[in-house]
């Protein structure tokens, strides 16, 4: 494995989630976490180093488990096995999640759908990028 190649995907990624969520979830979309109930969640200000240490680890497994598993994605070249993968990651991952957080939790549908929608954006996008970088 190419953990030079991992480290800066990781990195890569923790930048990319960042500049995403400072626009949409601290910016544009917003308006979602002013939906009732409210109480659900934190005070909010930028996130902290230990949010961004989260990052980091997650999006570390993440690139860790493409590599690991490239060779078996399907896809004729590496941008299409990354979008494969990210797409595979928000299938079992993501929505397993959001339909138990909706099942189980007092969140507004509307912020459920809010996520959805964005992991089925970002999660490819993550994988994306982890391919480019990581390689072949």
């Amino acid at each position: 494995m190419k953990i030079g190649r991992i480290l800066i995907a990781t990195l890569a990624i923790t930048v990319f989630e960042a500049v995403v969520g400072a626009v949409t979830c601290g910016g544009v979309f917003n308006w979602v976490y002013q939906l009732e109930p409210v109480n659900v969640w934190k005070p909010m200000e930028a996130p902290g180093v230990t949010y961004y240490i989260g990052a980091i680890i997650l999006n570390f497994i993440f690139v860790l488990i493409y590599a690991a598993l490239r060779k078996g994605i399907p896809g004729k070249n590496k941008l299409i096995k990354g979008l494969v993968f990210g797409l595979c990651v928000w299938a079992v991952g993501m929505l397993p999640g959001m339909f138990a957080t909706y099942m189980f939790m007092t969140v507004a549908p509307t912020v459920i759908i809010y996520w959805t929608i964005m992991g089925l954006i970002q999660s490819p996008l993550h994988g994306l990028i982890a391919s480019s970088i990581y390689g072949e």
